[in-house]
């Protein structure tokens, strides 16, 4: 023991506290109160101040047996608190043998692990004056002089750790870290199992105390435990690397890359050694130990502070990049499952991790082509927005068009789940997200359109993201589903805003609204009712035929055909009524959006609670079978939608829906006789027109049959805008008062006719037409006077070219150019075709074909001129050509024409074979 020297002007004060505390015979309660008032002189007594000699004979009573043995936990706090006080008087040197000093600090610690608690316990105080005194005088650090002392030092911080897990007081634990630094600064070697204690604490819980504990100590002694940090990991991956099958040494070794990613969060210092050796794991021959590696730096790269760990180790980053190139395809799939946090934390490296990413969609391995695409659609919006090129996204796009049916899944899902979360942002008319992303439905529709494969994968994309059914607010079985038609409606008109042609083709197809009715799936349902589970009262084997072959037919385009049909056959064989009930709302063309959406939803979940496995077909199934783009429910915002000057797609829709599926109008006549009488705008009063005559052919009891509406479209058939004019013409062919409407107008156009104006020429024309094919009585009364017209001062006059025109080698005019002229005379020509049409099942059909056979061969012959020598314009030409050949493909499905033109076969097949380019293409349109 070393003496305690001490100076100062003022005299020392001594100790009063004079009572004996050992000794036979002293009861608990009196030792009890003895030391806590030496406890409380003590604990008054200033360092520099007291007289040391005055505290022999406490400071020796106080390290008895009888007191550090006692039963008692108040004799053993209060005498733990004295001692405590000792040693701070006596400070920097301790009055103890380091024997003494060994029990005095197991004593210590034995009481704190087994007394502290929370702060209403026994002797809470105690503990805690215990506590910061050993954290204040620093008392502690006498621990590491002692024989033994790593021992202790184990002790200490396991039941420390131990302790702190108790979530007691703030500052109770801002004493334990400094107790433990101080540990760590002072001591000449660190336990290895000091080491091991506080690395275990780092792959717990991070919100735990023991945790935040030993990040405390971590960032405090960082500079002492570099060397040790990394000798540790250096042993754990040296002493399970020998056995380089076991799968258990590298779960150890993963273990450990665990903890290095831990520490990389909380404690980055500690690494300073532990990253080179990362850097070094990169490198070795043993895939699994460099699929950890690069799974590790991976993700230290991708956190927050991944920006400051490649400044730091620039070297490490590189040889992590290169890996991109690793044999192993595990190991690329992991640099890449990295790359999303590399995208939203690495701002300043975009361009390298845009280069990488760009790379891998090209691997030759399918599962590192996937994992790109999939890392873009974790992204959220301002990241992809501002950090994900257009050119990155496009090449995403690419890979829709993939050998490979995970790649091509994985990149339309990302471009789909994108463009959904950027869709609020276009609807809203954002610039950035218009540019960056509108243009996503366009190529995923082009893929829809590409192959058989990539077109399933395009399909359930466009169902999900593009074009989603509402979700509904309640539940599948709630009578009121909510939803909202306009918004639906809206957000297909300004998808297809900004599709190309080939884009709003794909919208069209992808609708369901063309195709036959009945549709191959409600004859499957057809024929699913009949079958009755295979309970088939007569004509068993008909009715199994019937079923085989529309499976077979369905069947044919899905990925899997043959799994498809055993899935067509399970439902089928399940022969659940109430599914078939649903399953009939979904494919009524007169369900609305709602009935839609609550069918389907409560259909799907039937499926998946009885027949799961079957839900992926039967999924696929109600999406292709059932108006999900567009429906009855879209006709109302339509018809308001097309009165705006960015109405063209609203306009496309209704004429779709009018020449393939008018039944949709059904519930819509009323506000399409409204639409016709807003006469002030041309594209509504068109469209309103063409879906009455459509809904009105298709459905005699809905025909127009209202005085003053009838009125109104006499008015029309007989007014200068052809196609109105043309709608309207069949609007009276379908009402009840046809015969005397149609004469009348016939009457009147055949006065005007000869003295009409080019517009007004035309639209009488388009009229005839019509009235040519669907009302041949009405035509008949003046067909002498109508056909002399067209055919003499119409058809046969001739048509030289403009003199004036600039471009008078150019054969082919669009159809927004043709000239009226030219339009009546290419309509004059449908006149005669339909009046052969019209007469086609009569005696005359021959009398009245024949010369309109002759004359149709003749523009064939002469390449759109009567005669070889013409002088006609090369547009005006061509145009009849491709008009001639259209009429007599239409003819020839008469029996009665078929002989006279096959003998124009020829001519037929070199107009499609050697023609004009455009001609080409429109004749083969006709012919498929």
């Amino acid at each position: 023991m070393v003496a305690q020297t001490r100076a100062g002007n003022s005299a020392p004060k001594r100790l009063a506290f004079s009572e004996k505390i050992v000794g036979k015979g002293l009861a608990t309660d009196a030792l009890l109160k003895k030391l806590k008032a030496l406890h409380t002189e003590l604990a008054e007594l200033d360092q520099e101040l007291v007289d040391v000699n005055s505290l022999s004979t406490v400071r020796t009573q106080l390290v008895n047996t009888s007191i550090l043995l006692h039963k008692d936990r108040g004799v053993k706090a209060y005498a733990a608190c004295c001692l405590a006080d000792i040693l701070r008087l006596y400070a920097p040197d301790a009055p103890y043998t380091h024997t003494e000093l060994r029990d005095i600090f197991q004593f210590f610690f034995r009481q704190l692990a087994t007394g502290l608690r929370g702060a209403d316990a026994s002797y809470y105080n105690e503990y805690f004056h215990l506590l910061e005194s050993l954290s204040t005088v620093k008392s502690v650090v006498l621990v590491c002089d002692l024989p033994h002392a790593e021992e202790l030092m184990v002790d200490i911080f396991r039941d420390f750790f131990g302790l702190v897990r108790r979530d007691l007081a703030k500052k109770i634990e801002i004493f334990i870290a400094d107790i433990l630094v101080a540990l760590i600064d002072e001591c000449q070697a660190l336990p290895s199992e000091v080491l091991e204690t506080i690395m275990a604490q780092f792959m717990a819980n991070d919100v735990q105390p023991a945790y935040r504990l030993a990040v405390q100590v971590c960032n405090a002694t960082a500079d002492k435990l570099q060397r040790h940090v990394c000798q540790y990991f250096t042993d754990i991956i040296v002493a399970h690397s020998h056995e380089s099958d076991s799968e258990s040494n590298f779960e150890e070794i993963r273990k450990a890359h665990e903890l290095v990613k831990q520490l990389s969060r909380s404690c980055p210092s500690l690494l300073h050694s532990v990253i080179p050796q990362l850097e070094e794991e990169l490198r070795v021959e043993e895939v699994q130990v460099r699929l950890i590696a690069t799974q590790a730096l991976g993700e230290m790269f991708s956190e927050k502070g991944g920006a400051e760990l490649v400044k730091k180790y620039p070297t490490t980053w590189n040889v992590w990049l290169m890996r991109k190139n690793d044999k192993a395809t595990a190991v690329r799939l992991k640099l890449v499952e990295s790359a999303k946090g590399l995208l939203v934390n690495l701002h300043d490296h975009r361009e390298t991790v845009d280069e990488l990413m760009r790379l891998k969609l090209l691997d030759p391995d399918e599962k590192v082509r996937a994992a790109v695409c999939k890392v873009y659609s974790q992204l959220d919006y301002e990241t992809v927005l501002h950090y994900v090129s257009e050119d990155q996204l496009r090449s995403i796009a690419g890979r829709g068009m993939d050998k490979k049916n995970s790649v091509r899944v994985e990149a339309l899902n990302s471009l789909g789940k994108i463009y959904s979360t950027a869709y609020p942002e276009i609807e809203n008319n954002d610039p950035a997200a218009i540019r960056h992303f509108s243009w996503i439905p366009n190529e995923i529709l082009h893929i829809s359109n590409s192959t058989q494969e990539a077109r399933l994968a395009a399909e359930q994309v466009i169902a999900d993201f593009v074009f989603p059914l509402p979700s509904g607010s309640s539940a599948p079985t709630s009578k009121n589903v909510d939803v909202n038609e306009v918004a639906w409606t809206d957000r297909l008109l300004n998808t297809m805003s900004y599709l190309d042609d080939r884009g709003v083709n794909a919208v069209l197809l992808l609708s369901g609204i063309k195709g036959s009715r009945p549709s191959p799936y409600e004859l499957y349902l057809q024929s699913c009712v009949q079958h009755n589970g295979g309970v088939i009262d007569e004509d068993e084997d008909v009715v199994k035929q019937r079923l085989n072959n529309v499976i077979r037919h369905i069947s044919r385009q899905f990925g899997d055909p043959q799994k498809a049909a055993e899935d067509l056959h399970a439902f089928a064989r399940a022969n659940e009524n109430r599914s078939y009930k649903l399953l009939k709302t979904c494919l009524d063309t007169q369900t609305d959006l709602k009935g839609l959406v609550k069918s389907s939803n409560e259909f799907l979940r039937r499926i998946e609670l009885s027949s799961e496995s079957i839900l992926g077909t039967m999924t696929v199934f109600l999406r292709r079978a059932t108006l999900r783009i567009v429906n009855q429910s879209s006709v109302s915002t339509l018809i308001k939608r097309v009165q705006r000057a960015d109405s063209k797609h609203a306009q496309t829709l209704l004429t779709y829906i009018s020449k393939h599926c008018p039944s949709l109008y059904r519930p819509h006549t009323s506000e399409l006789t409204k639409a016709i009488a807003d006469e002030k705008n041309a594209r509504l009063v068109e469209a309103g027109m063409q879906a009455l005559a459509a809904v009105s052919q298709s459905d005699e009891a809905l025909a127009v049959n209202d005085k003053r509406t009838l009125e109104r479209v006499m008015r029309y058939v007989l007014g200068s805008n052809a196609r109105v004019a043309k709608f309207a013409a069949r609007i009276l062919v379908a009402s009840k008062e046809h015969d005397d409407l149609c004469a009348e107008a016939v009457e009147s156009i055949a006065r005007k006719l000869s003295t009409a104006e080019p517009d007004l020429l035309v639209a009488h024309t388009a009229v005839l037409a019509q009235f040519a094919r669907l009302a041949p009585d009405a035509f008949e009364r003046k067909s002498d006077v109508l056909m002399a017209f067209l055919v003499k001062k119409l058809l046969m006059v001739p048509s030289p070219a403009d003199p004036d025109e600039m471009d008078s080698d150019a054969d082919w005019v669009e159809d927004g150019d043709v000239q009226p002229r030219l339009r009546a005379r290419i309509l004059a020509l449908k006149v005669c075709r339909n009046r052969c049409l019209a007469h086609a099942s009569t005696d005359t059909a021959l009398e009245v074909a024949t010369p309109v056979l002759k004359m149709l061969s003749t523009l064939l012959d002469h390449a759109g001129s009567y005669s070889a020598d013409a002088t006609d314009d090369p547009k005006v030409k061509s145009r009849m050509r491709l008009q001639a050949a259209i009429s007599l493909l239409h003819l020839s499905i008469v029996d009665k024409f078929a002989t006279a033109i096959n003998t124009n076969f020829i001519s037929l097949a070199i107009t499609v074979q050697v023609g004009l380019s455009r001609l080409r293409q429109f004749a083969q349109v006709i012919l498929v």
